[in-house]
């Protein structure tokens, strides 16, 4: 599979990430986002969350490949049902973030998580490899995901968020 379109993403996402934590007044950063109840600076450090987590489905992903179907299925099962926790902690966590985190600390962050992602990317032998995923946890969930399609998440998640800030 040629991974030059993800790494592509990838790279767009950072950059356009920097420009707007960048280019965005303290105000416009205070401002409370459109859809949600983070303001911009949350909303920011939310989409880089997107980013962040995808160790742990990188991982769950490889792990849960090696079972049954049905084993990967069952777990996405039971984390949608405990939907309700996950929005809290999801929220508070982005809440967090964006609001005691520096701005230099979220470009940094961004940085070198998308660097990792990259040089993760690059070591990957076979991005077929997957598992049944909780589609109540977010909306670019599908049921099924590759690591390809896990490669690809956070930029969509990123993208979708991007709408939702009220920045001018």
């Amino acid at each position: 599979m040629d991974t030059g379109p993800m790494h592509e993403d990838l790279e767009r996402a950072r950059a356009t990430f920097h420009a707007l934590l960048a280019q965005a007044t303290s105000a416009e950063l205070r401002r409370r986002s459109s859809g949600t109840r983070w303001n911009n600076r949350q909303l920011l450090f939310h989409m880089l969350l997107g980013f962040l987590i995808m160790r742990a489905l990188l991982a769950l992903a490889r792990g849960f490949s090696r079972l049954p179907l049905g084993v990967s299925r069952g777990f996405a099962r039971v984390l949608n049902a405990g939907t309700k926790p996950f929005d809290v902690v999801n929220y508070l966590g982005s809440w967090l973030g964006g609001t005691f985190l520096p701005r230099r600390g979220m470009d940094a962050l961004c940085d070198r998580t998308i660097a990792a992602l990259h040089r993760r990317l690059d070591r990957e032998r076979d991005l077929s490899r997957g598992m049944h995923y909780p589609t109540r946890w977010d909306p670019c969930f599908q049921d099924f995901m590759t690591l390809a399609d896990l490669y690809r998440f956070p930029v969509q998640h990123f993208d979708f968020h991007r709408d939702q800030l009220s920045l001018n």
